[in-house]
């Protein structure tokens, strides 16, 4: 069967969260409560590793780490990773719930993708503690894959490693790499797809990559929002995604595509 068998998506801002909003904000709360003021960018710009790496990757952002090294006289270690890790989780637990809403068109593609026989998968840089608030809330609301995996279930190893799009393959009796397709908002989700061997498909509207809520979206001219497409849509292709998306909607249509090179 030589056709697309199962879509894994990811989760905050690709199905759910318009913006992915729900960590930025208590990233930025974490590190201001140890005394660092950190930008939205910079705590934007890791998003889609596992949620102790992205600290990682922040404090070792030169004007971070510069920052960290002026208050507290020294360079960070592992233990001030841990402790932010441990004040980020609980800001984010108190949070989570309120950034559960499914994205514009998701539930109907969803629907629709379902209708075609295919499998529906979800791989996330959530924990599985923060899963467990996400997953029921966002069923409340309509949106149900047929399986989700945290690095928690695959020994710690998230994005960009290929492990959780492989364990959705096994779990979802996908047949072959070629036969699968990733949807993703951020970086490591192109990343985690091509280290898999999966088709990599990049959602633009509402990514994390574009940074704004919908309100700000809606709120642009018309030019500006097609020149802030632009620019994610460019940042995707050079990060190597197979595709680009504006919303959930276009998927459909890129799924076709793909069944056609597969035939040839």
């Amino acid at each position: 069967m030589k056709k697309v068998e199962g879509v894994i998506f990811d989760w905050a801002g690709t199905t759910i969260d318009f913006g992915c909003f729900a960590p930025v904000n208590a990233f930025i709360t974490v590190f201001k409560n140890a005394g660092i003021e950190v930008t939205i960018e910079e705590a934007r710009e890791p998003m889609g590793l596992t949620k102790i790496d992205h600290i990682r990757t922040m404090l070792s952002m030169p004007r971070i780490s510069a920052l960290w090294k002026e208050k507290y006289g020294r360079e960070f270690a592992e233990q001030d990773i841990e402790s932010l890790y441990v004040d980020f989780e609980s800001a984010l637990l108190e949070t989570l719930a309120i950034y559960t809403d499914p994205k514009p068109e998701v539930l109907e593609t969803i629907a629709h993708l379902r209708n075609q026989g295919l499998k529906i998968g979800s791989t996330s840089g959530y924990t599985q503690k923060m899963m467990e608030v996400v997953v029921p809330e966002a069923k409340k609301k309509g949106y149900q894959p047929d399986f989700y995996i945290t690095a928690d279930g695959t020994n710690s190893l998230g994005r960009p490693y290929p492990y959780m799009i492989y364990r959705n393959m096994e779990v979802l009796k996908l047949t072959a790499a070629r036969h699968v397709v990733k949807v993703g908002d951020t970086v490591p989700d192109i990343e985690e797809a091509l280290n898999a061997g999966v088709w990599s498909v990049a959602v633009v509207i509402g990514s994390s990559e574009m940074g704004v809520s919908e309100e700000e979206f809606d709120a642009l001219s018309e030019v500006a929002q097609e020149e802030l497409i632009a620019r994610v849509e460019k940042t995707f292709m050079e990060q190597g995604a197979d595709f680009t998306i504006r919303t959930l909607g276009e998927l459909p249509g890129v799924i076709e595509e793909i069944n056609q090179r597969l035939l040839k």
